[in-house]
């Protein structure tokens, strides 16, 4: 149940009422707001701790403007009240009434993303949390054939993404023991193959993985090792779910990114892709007058610096408070990037050799700058270009000297 508290400027109660998770409570809270005094010329702005679920949803219908207020942030305004750290729903709307009376300039409403910029973000919010839980199971997979199955770890070694492949997980279904590894024949090999979807250079893997299978290994106590082969083959149906679920996501978000108009733009930079430059729009949204510079951008973005000074005492460190899901694709895109972008990799490499920079904070540098390229792009509807983005020393001398 959800607390709603009304305040006129001077901070005076208005109303107080429970509104349940449900449609009869959304329709409580609408009445309660048209009751004093919303209408489409004269929106009366809500507070919440949360950016998403229904009661934002049906909250951001119309003109309302809809301030989610993190929860940190929130805490800091409780010592204004009370000192004694007392916590109750009444408590916490009266500090979220307090917060927009006092401190609205403060805050930054949600932003006004379009329908299809919406569920692009869920997409590739959706997609991303699935390949974080593929590979979680596949870590526990490898731990586990580490413990009892190390020939199957070596025989899926040569492949990419090893035991995630359709043919790893095809065998380890056939032979989830080394016993019955070692007693497959080549025809049997052959035929999980295919039907994982293989169709080149089968005789030669099938080969190979024979040789490994067979090979001389420790192991287990036979009972032992089929009480873990039942384990593996338990952990081995979560994965499959998972692979499942990361590809199906993968595919809807290629459906649907291509038909945003901010893709072209998007998709014109070095090192984006459709699922990464997803997850780059997911974050930033559509509203292009949601961030008022670059800095702004950036600063959400966790890759600019920020400065903590104290007397005499100053310090530039990286940033801690950010958008950790932008901040982990800017590491995928920059680090792509190097391998796409001429620019992009003098930039990388004058930044590691002539600053000094770690890896991490030399593509933290690049993204910092690319992150800034796009906001321009996107703000004029410009695409890519590496002239312009990356100049010549000898060009960004002359422009900076002019």
């Amino acid at each position: 149940m959800s607390k709603i508290t009304g305040k006129l400027h001077s901070g005076q109660l208005l109303a107080k009422r429970h509104v349940t998770d449900d449609a009869a409570g959304y329709k409580i809270l609408l009445d309660l707001l048209a009751e004093y005094g919303y209408t489409e010329e004269t929106p009366i702005p809500v507070a919440i701790e949360t950016s998403r679920g229904l009661l934002v949803a049906v909250l951001r219908t119309g003109k309302r403007r809809v301030f989610a207020i993190n929860p940190m942030a929130a805490a800091r305004y409780h010592d204004r009240h009370s000192v004694s750290r007392k916590k109750s729903d009444p408590g916490d709307a009266l500090v979220l009434a307090n917060v927009l009376r006092t401190d609205m300039h403060a805050h930054r409403s949600l932003p006004d993303d379009s329908d299809l910029a919406r569920a692009i973000a869920v997409l590739a919010r959706a997609q991303q949390d699935a390949t974080w839980n593929r590979q979680q199971m596949s870590n526990q997979l490898r731990s586990l054939l580490r413990e009892y199955y190390p020939a199957a770890l070596d025989a899926f070694a040569a492949w990419t993404n090893g035991l995630c492949r359709p043919e790893a997980r095809e065998l380890l279904k056939l032979a989830p023991t080394p016993a019955k590894a070692a007693r497959l024949t080549r025809a049997q090999i052959t035929a999980a193959l295919k039907r994982s979807g293989r169709k080149r250079g089968i005789e030669a893997d099938t080969e190979r993985l024979r040789e490994a299978l067979r090979g001389d290994w420790a192991r287990q106590l036979p009972l032992v090792e089929d009480a873990l082969g039942k384990q593996m083959v338990a952990l081995l149906i979560q994965l499959d779910a998972a692979c499942a679920a990361a590809d199906d996501l993968a595919k809807a978000v290629e459906e649907a990114f291509p038909q945003h108009p901010d893709a072209d733009v998007i998709l014109s930079f070095p090192g984006l892709g459709v699922q990464l430059g997803a997850r780059v729009l997911a974050e930033i949204g559509d509203d292009h007058t949601r961030f008022a510079d670059a800095r702004g951008l950036k600063a959400y973005a966790g890759s600019s610096p920020i400065t903590r000074a104290s007397g005499k005492k100053s310090s530039i460190t990286r940033r801690r408070v950010k958008n950790d899901r932008l901040n982990h694709a800017g590491y995928l895109w920059a680090f792509a990037a190097l391998t796409a972008s001429p620019g992009a990799k003098v930039h990388y490499r004058r930044r590691r050799d002539e600053r000094g920079d770690w890896h991490a904070s030399a593509l933290r540098n690049l993204f910092n700058r690319m992150i800034g390229q796009l906001y321009h792009c996107l703000q004029h509807s410009h695409h890519y270009d590496e002239a312009l983005a990356f100049p010549p020393p000898s060009q960004a001398t002359e422009t900076v000297a002019a």
